[in-house]
C-alpha cells in the first residue's frame, strides 16, 4: 500500500476484472496508482486518467521509478467523463475492462492545503483540478442563500441547509469566509450536540461535490464507458456516499434492463437489448476496515458487457 491513498477494495476490483495478459484497462481515477499497480502486477495494460496533477506526478514518479512495467501504461490529465475522448485520442477501440474509485482521495483530506477538511484550518479550497477557477471559497462567499440551502440539502442531504446557508450568508456579509476552520464552526454554531461525526461532515461534502461538479453527467460517463467494454470486459464501480451511489446503481440497472415496454402491451415493440448483466454489489471486508477505516463507507458495483 502506498502513502498517498490506499486503494479500497483492490482485492475484489482485480477478482472481478479478471485481468488478461496485455488486455487493455482504464482506470478512471488514478489516485495513488494503486488499482493501476494492481492491473499492472496482474499483467494488464493501463491508461489512467486524473484531473488532479498532484496524483499525476506522484503516480507516475512512483510506477516509472519504481514498477519496471515498460510502456504498458498511460496516463493522462482529465476527468473521466471525457473518457472516450481520450481513448479516441489514445487510439483505444475496446476496453477489457475499467475501474471507477469516485469521491476524494485519502492525500487530498489529509493535505491541509487543499482545503477539503474541516480538521484542519486552512484556506477554503477543495477543487480536484487545481486549475479550474471555482472554489470552496468562491462557492461559500458568491452563491446566494437560496442556492447555498439548495446545495447543502441536495448533495449533503443536510436537514438543517437552511439554517447554515442563513448563518453563512450572515457571516460573510462581516468578512469573507476564507478558511476551513471558520467555516466548521459556522456550521457547528448551527447544529445540536451530535453524538457521533463531525457537525461540518455533510456541508463539507456538498460544497466539496459543487466545486467539483462530481455527480453531474456521473451517470452518461458510466454507460459512455460500458459502451467501450468488449463482450465479457467488467466495469468496476466504487462509490462513497448514497448520491454517487444511486446514480451508478440505476445507470447499471437501467444498461442491464431488456425489455421496457409498457407490461400492458402482448408483445414487444421497443426493442431495447440488455448492454450488461450486473455481477455483484461488495463492501469492504473486517480486516480491510482494521487496515482502513475510511473504506467502511464504500461499496463496489461490478457488471459485465454481453
Amino acid at each position: 500500500m502506498n502513502g498517498y491513498h490506499v486503494p479500497v477494495m483492490a482485492d475484489e476490483v482485480i477478482e472481478n476484472l479478471r485481468i488478461q495478459p496485455h488486455g487493455t484497462y482504464l482506470d478512471c481515477t488514478l489516485g495513488g496508482g494503486g488499482h493501476t499497480e494492481r492491473i499492472l502486477q496482474a499483467g494488464g495494460c493501463v491508461l489512467a486518467l486524473d484531473k488532479d496533477v498532484e496524483a499525476i506526478d506522484y503516480a507516475t514518479t512512483r510506477l516509472c521509478a519504481g514498477g519496471g512495467y515498460g510502456g504498458r501504461f498511460t496516463i493522462v490529465k482529465s476527468d473521466f467523463k471525457a473518457a472516450c475522448d481520450v481513448l479516441d485520442r489514445q487510439g483505444i477501440a475496446a476496453l477489457d475492462g475499467a475501474v471507477m474509485d469516485l469521491g476524494i482521495s485519502s492525500h487530498q483530506v489529509d493535505d491541509a492545503s487543499r482545503g477539503f477538511s474541516y480538521r484542519f484550518d486552512s484556506e477554503l479550497d477543495m477543487r480536484m483540478d487545481r486549475s479550474q477557477v471555482k472554489s470552496a471559497m468562491n462557492v461559500v462567499n458568491e452563491y446566494s442563500e437560496e442556492e447555498l440551502a439548495r446545495i447543502l440539502f441536495t448533495y449533503g442531504e443536510e436537514r438543517f441547509a437552511k439554517k447554515i446557508a442563513r448563518a453563512i450568508v450572515a457571516e460573510r456579509a462581516k468578512t469573507p469566509v476564507e478558511t476551513t476552520g471558520r467555516l466548521a464552526d459556522i456550521v457547528a454554531s448551527c447544529m445540536p450536540y451530535q453524538k457521533n461525526g463531525h457537525p461540518a461532515k455533510k456541508t463539507f461534502q456538498a460544497i466539496r461535490i459543487e466545486v467539483n461538479n462530481e455527480l453531474s453527467g456521473l451517470g452518461e460517463a458510466v454507460g459512455d464507458i460500458v459502451g467501450r467494454l468488449k463482450r465479457g470486459g467488467r466495469i468496476c464501480v466504487i462509490t462513497f456516499h448514497s448520491l454517487e451511489d444511486r446514480i451508478v446503481k440505476q445507470t447499471l440497472a437501467s444498461l442491464a434492463a431488456g425489455c421496457i415496454c409498457d407490461k400492458s402491451l402482448p408483445v414487444c415493440v421497443c426493442g431495447h437489448v440488455a448492454e450488461v448483466k450486473t455481477v455483484g454489489k461488495y463492501k469492504a471486508t473486517a480486516e480491510e476496515l482494521d487496515r482502513n477505516p475510511r473504506a467502511a463507507s464504500a461499496t463496489l458495483r461490478v457488471a459485465e458487457k454481453l
